[in-house]
């Protein structure tokens, strides 16, 4: 089973993305901290990280910047999750290194599918 990592410190969004990804037969892990959600990451090895932007403490930049550093989750693909939604934030997330990027409100008839396109394996150059 694909395994989503969520970060998101709001319960309604949390539970509504874990809700819209569990019905489409992913497996989920749940954090509200980016320090809880390293904590999974480097104990689960999630195939996917959906990681909210804006979080109390350390940020999702500086989380996807620790999740890099480390050699067990260095290769996790890590999606930024914002309400963030200007041409130039998407850029900054991009530079970040976020592999991709999601608008809050979240369009729960699209999370699956952007989930699956989010997790297909990368096109051998």
């Amino acid at each position: 089973m694909t395994v989503v990592l969520i970060v998101e410190d709001n319960p309604r969004n949390l539970k509504l993305v874990r809700d819209v990804l569990e019905h489409a037969g992913y497996g989920t892990l749940e954090a509200t901290t980016a320090e809880d959600g390293l904590a999974l990451a480097l104990a689960h090895r999630p195939d996917l990280v959906l990681m909210d932007v804006q979080l109390p403490g350390m940020d999702g930049v500086q989380a996807l910047a620790r999740l890099r550093a480390e050699p067990t989750t260095r290769g996790i693909p890590v999606v930024a999750v914002t309400a963030f939604a200007m041409k130039e934030d998407r850029a900054r997330f991009v530079a970040a290194g976020f592999d991709g990027y999601l608008e809050k409100p979240i369009d729960v008839r699209e999370l699956p599918r952007q989930m699956a396109e989010m997790l297909k394996p990368a096109a051998p150059a």
